[in-house]
């Protein structure tokens, strides 16, 4: 039998998740995300794997989801929030610790890939995995396969900028413009995550409080929070609209914090089309069903057919 383990690495912990090729999980581990060496940091992840094999008694194969992507030209890891392996040669480090075929993605492409790969949704060929958490990142998956682009930059969809129509809805030269960590500004990172919809409300409503009580006073009906969540969505269909009209995804299947706001998938549809194409045909918009399990889950996908 031939075991898939992904791996998702993030900045405070790192979990393997061991997988059959129907994709059901089988066992899990995780530990911190050493801060204190590139050695330490490989160290813990070779431990993690050598676990897995020893209790499945093989060598299984070893996918990598990341909070950023490894150079395909240079193999080099763009990694900021673990700076002890960002800018390393990560890939082909692991392959040589392990003995075997190592392959990493961006963290949402390895969503987008879970849910791509979902029995339920393996009717759409074209998949785009939106992540609405505390930043806005993006995955493309073509036909079960992610897309990652010639350098593997494909899918940062969060590092695009606010357009006209989104100038204006926020007010032009009133529009609270963000610095993004990339070095840009209003990047739609800064807008359509959960913290940016926190963002938007302290400054377009006045007062700064936290997603879950903006979504609380917007069922209670109240009239100021009302307003501002219709404005986010439009402000969504708006940049969500651009998506659609160059890659005509099948689905679009949401994650991260922001995407349990139910609100979401009733009224963006009905909005989508002032901002497509008359012949447009606006795509099934989803809620992701793997959550918290989907980046181990596409990690491991990686090595499906």
């Amino acid at each position: 039998m031939t075991y898939y383990y992904g791996l998702d690495i993030g900045g405070t912990k790192i979990e393997l998740a061991a997988f059959n090729d129907k994709l059901e999980k089988l066992y899990s581990e995780r530990v911190p995300t050493p801060q204190t060496s590139y050695e330490d940091w490989l160290a813990a992840v070779e431990t993690l794997v050598r676990h897995a094999d020893e209790k499945f008694g093989t060598q299984g194969n070893v996918g990598l989801g990341l909070p950023g992507f490894v150079n395909r030209e240079t193999g080099l890891a763009k990694i900021s929030n673990i700076r002890v392996a960002d800018g390393k040669n990560i890939v082909q480090d692991l392959s040589e610790r392990l003995g075997r075929e190592v392959r990493a993605e961006n963290d949402a492409n390895c969503f987008a890939l879970s849910e791509a790969w979902d029995e339920s949704h393996q009717q759409y060929s074209t998949v785009l995995g939106l992540i609405l958490g505390t930043g806005f990142g993006g995955g493309l998956v073509f036909d079960g396969k992610v897309h990652s682009g010639k350098i593997g930059m494909a899918g940062e969809v969060g590092h695009i900028q606010l357009n006209y129509h989104a100038l204006k809805l926020l007010g032009w030269d009133n529009a609270p413009i963000y610095e993004c960590g990339c070095g840009n500004e209003a990047c739609l990172d800064t807008y359509l995550s959960g913290r940016g919809f926190e963002m938007l409300y302290r400054d377009l409503v006045g007062e700064a409080i936290d997603a879950k009580t903006i979504i609380s006073r917007f069922y209670e009906g109240d009239e100021k929070t009302v307003k501002f969540v219709e404005m986010f969505i439009e402000l969504m269909a708006i940049s969500i609209g651009n998506l659609i009209t160059i890659l005509d995804p099948d689905m679009i299947v949401f994650g991260g914090g922001l995407s349990n706001f139910d609100h979401i998938y009733e009224v963006l549809p009905k909005a989508l089309p002032a901002h497509l194409m008359q012949n447009a045909k606006v795509p099934a918009i989803k809620k992701a069903i793997h959550g918290d399990s989907g980046g181990v889950r596409g990690a491991a996908a990686l090595f499906l057919k």
